[in-house]
């Protein structure tokens, strides 16, 4: 039998990893999963990922580069003239946007690295790049001030089941940023 020829397969079982950690967490994942949830053989997930830490990197990866096209498109983030802290309190209301699934499928992965020391090199990217952007603005440890104010502001309202609050958000911003 020949093989089909499926150059999408590798980004189709990523994307089917992090449905399956949205539904059911990363205790939820494994190879037969995600192949379930990609409709592809399990061989497949095996080939393109030897290991769930490999898939999880590829997750995590996927879901940096959401973001970071965000910051990209985000043209205040790079404008001197613009309000930096209420962008960002912007930024992080759209993240909040449909709900709490995006932010909670995010964060899962992101805190992942706690126990998965291969993820921490991908979980220290998305900082990294955020603190480069916003260093174009602003003093190097003063961008890591406002991603270390955005990811507890996140948490919280993860943890809490409060709802997010942009005014609130952009005032705590401005008084790191200054």
């Amino acid at each position: 039998m020949a093989r089909r020829y499926d150059p999408e397969r590798r980004d189709r079982i990523i994307d089917a990893a992090i449905r399956v950690v949205g539904s059911k967490g990363i205790a939820g994942l494994s190879h037969r999963s995600v192949a379930a949830e990609a409709d592809v053989p399990l061989g497949s997930t095996t080939y393109h990922f030897a290991s769930l830490d490999e898939l999880l990197i590829a997750a995590l990866r996927r879901s940096n580069e959401n973001f970071a096209e965000v910051k990209r498109e985000s043209g205040a983030l790079a404008d001197p003239a613009a309000d930096l802290a209420g962008e960002l309190a912007r930024l992080l209301g759209e993240y909040f946007v449909g709900g709490r699934g995006r932010a909670e499928l995010e964060y899962e992965l992101y805190l992942a690295a706690l126990r998965r020391p291969a993820l921490r090199p991908v979980a220290a990217e998305w900082t990294d790049s955020t603190a480069e952007l916003l260093s174009r603005r602003t003093d190097p440890a003063t961008a890591r001030a406002l991603i270390a104010l955005m990811d507890g502001i996140c948490l919280q309202v993860l943890l809490t089941g409060g709802e997010y609050d942009e005014a609130y958000a952009g005032e705590m911003l401005r008084r790191i940023a200054g």
